[in-house]
């Protein structure tokens, strides 16, 4: 029996490591992901322009952009078309939906950006990106990665819910819970030492279920 030969498998990003950096064509001109340093970047990837799932998603987001300004964020659309189609569609969109489509699409025709990202998944189709989505912080740190069968459009409220959580541990250096929602108590991270678990005891304005389970108000 001859050994069977195994395609080789592409290296994914992978979270709490620097995004792979790249150079594209785009529907704005020529766009580098570290020209957005400073900011955070929602990136997002759609099989092909002129597809109905698809054209829910970007009137969806563009819908939205306002609150993701509001969180210093880029978004940034990519498939594996050509700049031309790219516009052609954008054009298509304001003219049948009346939706303008207010941020950069990426044209990824070499397949570059998507095989650097792992959206090529060959079981779901070989010239198609699936529909992967990417938060990169302001530092250029990958920070979540979540993908989407072909069929199935994504979740605006939970992209930001995502980014808003993201941001709030950032900042207070602390945990979200199932479901949270900006207003909603935080988690505290557990002691790791005896000492940290005495200091716990009498920490004012921790409500505590168990001595591994304590939440606060910001």
């Amino acid at each position: 029996m001859e050994d069977q030969v195994l395609e080789p498998v592409p290296s994914l990003p992978r979270l709490n490591e620097p995004a792979p950096d790249f150079e594209a064509d785009s529907t704005v001109g020529r766009i580098r992901l570290s020209d957005f340093r400073g900011k955070w970047v929602v990136m997002y990837s759609h099989p092909a322009d002129f597809t109905p799932v698809c054209t829910t998603e970007f009137m969806a987001f563009s819908r939205r952009k306002a609150e993701f300004d509001a969180l210093n964020t880029q978004l940034l659309g990519l498939s594996i078309d050509s700049v031309f189609s790219h516009l052609a569609w954008v054009n298509a969109i304001r003219e049948k939906f009346g939706e303008h489509t207010p941020f950069p699409i990426i044209a990824d025709l070499d397949m570059h950006v998507s095989r650097l990202y792992g959206m090529i998944h060959p079981k779901a189709a070989t010239t198609q990106a699936v529909r992967a989505l990417f938060i990169i912080d302001p530092q250029g740190i990958l920070r979540l990665m979540i993908y989407y069968p072909m069929t199935t459009g994504r979740n605006i409220d939970e992209v930001l819910r995502v980014l808003k959580s993201l941001q709030t541990v950032d900042q207070y250096q602390v945990n979200t819970g199932a479901n949270w929602q900006p207003g909603d108590p935080v988690i505290v991270s557990p002691p790791k030492t005896v000492e940290g678990l005495e200091e716990r005891r009498g920490e004012a304005g921790l409500e505590c279920k168990d001595w591994y389970f304590c939440t606060r108000k910001l």
